[in-house]
């Protein structure tokens, strides 16, 4: 019979639990492996067996109970490291399906909506499109491999056992909810635009001739320039969302 003491099994813990803890924060914050259409067993098995890989190469810490208050201090530091880290892809995904809920907002579409099964809720059909064209530039750039390497990379930057999470630059993660919008408006200010000149040709064409009805012919015109313009537009979008998901994934790297 094989028997453990107190002292190996709080090391034992020490080893595995406390990165656990930050590698499940990212886990359930990143896009797309924090979707509600992954399975909970998934991401628990997917936490563990990152863990698992990764806390074997992390060096050896001072011993600190989990169950005392500098544990759950530490606890809290690895939870707001990991979901920090998934957040900051987060904000990406965000910024397009904004970019694509505006655009059909604009083309006369904020009616026609979708339930998104990963979110279980009613979504415009233009944001979500964008939302998963976004997703699928992410696995092209292998993305979910490079936030397995960041999330490694992290106890380095930041160790277990390091400064508070008061040290933490924080004003970097604000800066990057800051670029959501920038990167937002990069990507629908031009089909915007199209549209803004449609609504100012068809304004001056009532003008001109108010017996035209502006319900029967605005309507079909401004959709069907706001579908040319994004689909001349699309090519453009895609370099655009994959700089944004690059730079973001160059910033968890630093």
């Amino acid at each position: 019979m094989l028997h453990f003491a107190s002292s190996q099994l709080l090391a034992w813990m020490i080893a595995w639990f406390y990165p656990l803890c930050r590698v499940a924060a990212l886990i359930g914050t990143a896009p797309i492996i924090s979707d509600s259409g992954a399975p909970p067993t998934v991401k628990i098995g997917l936490s563990v067996l990152i863990t698992i890989v990764i806390a074997p190469t992390l060096p050896a810490m001072a011993a600190v109970d989990v169950v005392s208050l500098s544990g759950l201090a530490l606890i809290v530091r690895q939870l707001l490291i990991g979901a920090a880290l998934g957040l900051t892809l987060r904000m990406v995904f965000a910024a397009v399906s904004y970019a694509g809920d505006v655009i059909g907002l604009q083309m006369g579409l904020g009616f026609a909506q979708l339930f998104d099964p990963q979110h279980n809720e009613q979504t415009p059909v233009v944001g979500t499109f964008l939302g998963y064209l976004a997703g699928l530039t992410f696995l092209a750039l292998n993305g979910h491999l490079i936030l397995i390497g960041v999330v490694a990379e992290s106890f380095t930057a930041w160790p277990i056992d390091g400064p508070s999470i008061l040290a933490l630059d924080w004003y970097a993660l604000l800066l990057e909810a800051g670029m959501m919008f920038a990167l937002a408006l990069h990507l629908a200010l031009p089909v915007i635009a199209a549209l803004l000149l449609t609504n100012v040709a068809l304004g001056v064409l009532m003008r001109s001739a108010p017996q035209l009805n502006l319900f029967a012919i605005g309507f079909p015109i401004t959709l069907l320039i706001g579908a040319i313009a994004l689909l001349f537009t699309l090519p453009a979008m895609m370099g655009t969302i994959e700089s944004g998901l690059g730079e973001a994934l160059v910033r968890l790297t630093r």
